[in-house]
């Protein structure tokens, strides 16, 4: 069996700017079983879209979660706010776990082993299946509410949740117009997949 664990650690450095080892942990772990469910063999194997395979989730994810940080940042220093920095961080990381289910329909099945067809579908958007593995391995509220982000699945929104949308919607723009000429927008009127 592959070694998740490791990999998940190895893919995402940000993991160390999570002060709660308690929630660190349960980011790894929400990691290990959407790979494990969704057969996946690596986690830089899942692409960014299911039409956009040119840059890895992994990428996305660590940009979100940059940008998110920066963000933060910017929030504390200019205007005296104080986002959670653990929930920001756990938010982004855990933000596109839920392709792990919805993607394997997409990719080549060398990608693969078994996904289990309990898990995998994608009938379910990722946002609503990642805030499922958050609210299974015990993220907290905080969290949970921050990982839906597209239209129509957000929650009550916090400030937390505000910064990992903003920061998904800049990363999505970068890399649809890096990768398709086109912003995020034309991408989701274009395709009408989620983000």
């Amino acid at each position: 069996m592959t070694d998740f664990d490791r990999q998940v650690r190895e893919a995402y450095p940000e993991l160390g700017e999570i002060e709660s080892d308690d929630l660190r942990e349960r980011v790894v772990e929400a990691w290990v079983l959407g790979l494990e469910r969704g057969g996946w063999r690596d986690v830089a194997d899942i692409p960014y879209a299911w039409n956009i395979d040119e840059v890895s989730n992994v990428e996305h994810v660590r940009g979100v979660t940059k940008i998110a940080l920066e963000s933060a940042t910017i929030q504390r220093e200019f205007h005296g706010a104080e986002p959670d920095v653990d929930v920001v961080v756990a938010a982004c990381l855990l933000h596109d776990v839920g392709k792990c289910y919805e993607y394997p329909p997409f990719v080549d099945d060398d990608v693969l082993d078994e996904p289990d067809p309990g898990y995998v579908s994608d009938e379910i958007p990722h946002s609503i299946s990642g805030y499922a593995l958050a609210h299974e391995v015990g993220c907290p509220l905080a969290v949970q509410r921050a990982i839906p982000h597209f239209l129509g699945e957000v929650p009550t929104r916090t400030l937390e949740a505000e910064l990992v949308k903003s920061a998904n919607s800049a990363s999505s723009n970068a890399i649809t117009e890096a990768t398709m000429g086109i912003t995020l927008q034309e991408w989701v009127e274009e395709y009408s997949q989620t983000a």
